[in-house]
């Protein structure tokens, strides 16, 4: 089956903002950067979000924010397993499989208590490298908790936001 039209036109944003969204080198300071301002704009918002920064092997960043829950961290933690599987952003591979029931097909033989299809999680490319980490916001719509992380992204590597938003609704 075929996604509709405006799901086509996501999926087809994401891929690009995924090829445009490449750092020549990323480390601590780069993650608490990009916390830190995801944080600080989600206070003055009073969103209720979980931001995590992570390498494969490590944790860079994590903030939980004033009415963030477990819950709230664990769909950060499940979404941030999934981008690590694909390599692919975790809203892609949620309008990529539009599954009700956000879990992965059985035949993926992935537990849903570990991976999950929602939007938010965003993978964190090196130029020659490829994928290291990924960057995850929990709390708010799938649509919104992965603009958040890709309006991050892009701002600190200086790509005007226009060129990455997606459509509106």
């Amino acid at each position: 089956m075929e996604p509709n039209p405006g799901v086509a036109r996501d999926i087809a944003r994401i891929v690009h903002q995924e090829t445009a969204l490449i750092f020549e080198r990323f480390d601590e300071m780069i993650a608490f950067e990009i916390g830190c301002a995801i944080r600080a704009d989600a206070l003055v918002e009073k969103q209720p979000i979980v931001v995590e920064l992570r390498l494969w092997d490590r944790g860079l960043f994590y903030a939980a924010l004033p009415g963030a829950a477990q819950f709230t961290a664990e769909w950060a933690r499940r979404k941030l397993n999934s981008v690590r599987m694909f390599h692919k952003s975790s809203y892609r591979l949620a309008l990529e499989q539009q599954r009700a029931d956000r879990t992965f097909p059985p035949g993926y033989g992935l537990d849903p208590a570990d991976y999950v299809l929602a939007g938010g999680a965003f993978p964190i490319r090196v130029r020659a490298v490829g994928v290291i980490g990924a960057i995850s916001v929990s709390g708010l719509s799938q649509r919104a908790d992965h603009e958040c992380a890709v309006s991050a992204l892009g701002a600190h590597l200086g790509k005007e936001r226009s060129s990455l938003a997606l459509d509106p609704e």
